[in-house]
């Protein structure tokens, strides 16, 4: 689908994607903090773990399992929060913005564009 400014009728158009970035910064900072707490408790039993390799695997062990768990907890909640973003931006706001005259307008403008577009169906007796 090729999107089309209403007013103008320009193909020289943006989108703006404001949720969908939000959405995946607060999803990675929530998704690391929480990756990053239950990386401590995994970290607990890392360095339990780690004591049979003596005081450098009791340091290791906790360190790594603290930045794995951050890593993975913030990796999978920026892909959360993006896609939750993605459907703000596709229903609530107004995601496009046209180049040519400056006009914001959301998913609801591109519907009914398109519903003017697309011929009537014609019918025939059989």
């Amino acid at each position: 689908m090729t999107i089309k400014c209403p007013n103008c009728n320009s193909r020289n158009i943006e989108t703006l994607d404001y949720g969908k970035m939000t959405g995946s910064a607060v999803g990675f900072v929530g998704g690391a903090t929480s990756g990053a707490v239950g990386a401590m408790n995994g970290a607990r039993l890392g360095a339990t773990v780690g004591v049979v390799g003596g005081p450098v695997g009791v340091g290791i062990g906790g360190i790594a399992g603290a930045i794995l768990g951050a890593l993975l907890g913030g990796t999978a909640g920026g892909v959360a929060g993006a896609k939750l973003g993605q459907a703000i931006d596709e229903t609530y706001l107004e995601n496009n913005h046209c180049l040519n005259c400056g006009h914001t307008f959301g998913n609801e403008a591109l519907i009914e564009a398109e519903a003017e577009e697309v011929p009537a169906v014609v019918r025939r007796n059989c």
